[in-house]
């Protein structure tokens, strides 16, 4: 079974892997574009991305798999950390402040459709729950009805988002639409009470197990 494990230091080579076996993503991204330290044609993407990484200044929730390896990535955090697509249509009507955004959700290309991207998703969620939690929001595009192209996809779907408890606000591009969740904060570490009586003790600190689709 998959786990989950926050996007730090000690994971930071797991992610590095997974990001130079698919090409740097999109164009040698690195995941770096919505990031508000980024400086197109100023920022070398991987640099800052590893620097940003080590200073407790980027987040996202990163799957291994059984071998240890990476497989994808939800990358979330605060407003002042990062920028929002369409963020012209956005600010023409924003929703209210939200504490945390989810900006990209990516799977390696030999593992898409093996409910990846949802682990990935749903680890993101358990790490805001464990940071006190509070409003999320994301922009994704919608596909019901449509073929979609995968590289328009990289903030994954709205009726993923939906599965998971986001309704959809306003509508900002043809397909896409902000969508938004409250995040309760998670329990206080040590045991938990469970249904049937029985008690569960909370997984060690940013490790989650993720089911598959």
């Amino acid at each position: 079974m998959p786990t989950v494990r926050p996007l730090d230091a000690s994971t930071w080579d797991a992610f590095a892997d997974l990001v130079e076996r698919n090409n740097g993503i999109y164009g040698g991204c690195w995941c770096i574009a919505f990031h508000t330290a980024y400086r197109r044609g100023v920022s070398d993407p991987r640099t800052l991305k590893e620097a940003l990484v080590r200073s407790g200044e980027a987040h996202a929730a990163l799957v291994l798999d059984t071998a240890g390896l990476a497989q994808g990535w939800c990358q979330y955090g605060s407003p002042e950390e990062l920028a929002l697509r369409h963020r012209r249509a956005y600010d023409q009507d924003p929703p209210p402040p939200a504490r945390w955004r989810i900006t990209c959700i990516f799977v390696d290309k030999r593992h898409r459709g093996q409910g990846v991207a949802r682990a990935a998703l749903e680890g993101a969620l358990a790490q805001i729950a464990a940071a006190g939690g509070g409003t999320v929001e994301a922009i994704s595009e919608t596909t019901a009805g449509r073929e979609a192209q995968g590289r328009f996809l990289f903030s994954a779907t709205v009726e993923l988002f939906e599965q998971h408890g986001f309704t959809r606000g306003r509508q900002v591009g043809k397909h896409a639409w902000i969508v938004r969740r409250e995040v309760g904060p998670a329990p206080r570490r040590g045991a938990r009470r469970i249904g049937g009586g029985g008690r569960e003790s909370n997984p060690p600190d940013g490790v989650y197990p993720s089911h598959p689709l």
